[in-house]
């Protein structure tokens, strides 16, 4: 059996210039990082909400709301290995992953592997599960115009064990 949840994130870039840029668990070292609660790692909050989806267990926003103190400035895999323990206690684990991060800025394609590399690490699977891809909006709407970035996820999950 199995199951495919789909997830999305967006953030407006940081006015803090030293705000680190986090994607898929990897520091890069452009930025502005994102704002947000959390980190507002856009890849593994996407990650996190498509993994909910496809096991049934809710929403990202649900689990970790943005108003509780405990969550402020934590990283994204904090979020991802609370979603995987509850994920395989539901009696699922990881097939496959598909990210697209949008983005005007910075160019992604130099930092597609090792973004790959840092979800798979963070999600514990093996080598060739992540995939990550990047596009743009070609200048179109408030990411065209390098406000921010957006990142969707697809899960697959399988029956843990079959």
């Amino acid at each position: 059996m199995i199951r495919v949840g789909q997830g999305l994130d967006v953030h407006r870039f940081s006015g803090d210039p030293d705000r680190p840029l986090v994607l898929g668990g990897l520091p890069l070292p452009e930025g502005p990082g994102l704002e947000g609660h959390s980190d507002a790692e856009v890849v593994l909050h996407a990650v996190a909400d498509a993994l909910l989806g496809a096991a049934g267990l809710g929403v990202l926003g649900t689990l970790f709301g943005t108003d509780d103190p405990r969550y402020a400035g934590a990283p994204s895999s904090v979020f991802v290995n609370e979603t995987l323990r509850r994920v395989s206690v539901a009696g699922w684990s990881v097939d496959g992953v598909d990210c697209t991060i949008v983005a005007q800025r910075p160019r992604i394609a130099a930092y597609r592997t090792a973004i790959a590399d840092a979800v798979q690490a963070v999600l514990g699977v093996r080598p060739g599960t992540v995939s990550v891809k990047a596009t743009t909006t070609d200048g179109l709407g408030a990411i065209g115009a390098g406000e921010g970035m957006a990142c969707l996820a697809v899960v697959v999950l399988t029956r843990a064990g079959g």
